[in-house]
């Protein structure tokens, strides 16, 4: 079945790999980049190129996702361009790496702009459209770093994609009734293949982190290569866009609440496995068992 689908952050990384995978598998596919004739100009012509290359149906969208007015525009166009939208998958996001005291309140406020209230600019565009219909499916692309293994240096993303991740479990109770469907993608480290680590925000406080080199010296080439060894070498991150690819193609109804993507294997998945256990279970004794599953269409 083809589906519209907008992806946001796809200019590169993760959003980049899945949105031509979900091209190549039939869908009508959004783009969704900021400066598409700035700074992301090239992305976007590598997108079409790929289209065109390819014979597939995916599009850029200028979609800035810290910019409401932005996002209304793209969710607005994508509807009249296809007549509807089906799918929207939350990709956008933003590393920073350094020590959590030398990170101003403001960067740590952009951080979760970024990776959290970025979200609830597109849901809010983009779910009147999907509640109208009874039917549409939301994909989180969220992070082993929730509740898995934590390396220190992180701080600010690994608490930004936490609240992320509760969002998401809050989201997906309460469009269940609507016909909504939710998945929560997690991957984990991936050191090659993505540009996660190369553009990497890092602290104004310059000071402060200089302290910390006293006694923290090299602790984030540390961590960088002990990630990288921890990884089997055919570690691949197009398998996040591959397992993504299944989630939108899966029967509504029967596909899962989360996918796990962790090459690392940093012990996310135990944890998150008890977590959900126990969320459905607390659903049923209070009597809200029909949210673990979205109504029929």
């Amino acid at each position: 079945m083809n589906r519209t689908i907008v992806v946001t952050g796809a200019s590169s990384g993760f959003g980049a790999m899945t949105v031509r995978a979900l091209a190549d598998a039939g869908h009508t596919v959004y783009a969704g980049m900021r400066g598409t004739t700035g700074r992301n100009a090239s992305a976007a012509a590598e997108a079409t190129r790929y289209a065109d290359e390819h014979g597939v149906d995916l599009r850029v969208v200028e979609l800035d996702v810290a910019d409401q007015g932005s996002v209304d525009a793209a969710v607005a166009q994508i509807v009249q361009d296809a007549g509807r939208l089906d799918v929207v998958v939350h990709n956008a996001g933003h590393m920073v790496l350094g020590p959590a005291e030398a990170f101003t309140p403001e960067q740590l406020a952009e951080v979760y702009d970024t990776n959290v209230l970025s979200t609830q600019r597109v849901n809010r565009a983009a779910l009147p459209h999907l509640r109208a219909q009874g039917d549409g499916l939301l994909v989180w692309v969220g992070s082993s770093s929730t509740r898995g293994g934590t390396p220190p240096y992180l701080a600010p993303y690994f608490a930004a994609k936490a609240a992320e991740d509760s969002l998401a479990v809050s989201y997906a109770a309460e469009l269940a009734r609507f016909g909504i469907e939710t998945t929560i993608v997690v991957p984990g480290s991936f050191p090659t293949g993505t540009n996660h680590f190369a553009n990497a925000g890092h602290p104004d406080g310059t000071a402060v982190a200089e302290a910390y080199e006293s006694r923290y010296a090299g602790l984030v080439e540390q961590v960088g290569e002990r990630l990288a060894e921890l990884a089997p070498a055919d570690a691949d991150p197009a398998e996040v866009a591959r397992r993504i690819v299944e989630v939108v193609d899966s029967p509504k109804g029967r596909r899962p609440f989360r996918v796990h993507v962790d090459p690392a294997d940093d012990g996310a998945e135990v944890v998150n496995v008890v977590g959900d256990r126990i969320r459905a279970e607390f659903y049923r004794r209070i009597g809200l068992d029909d949210l673990l599953r979205p109504a029929a269409t």
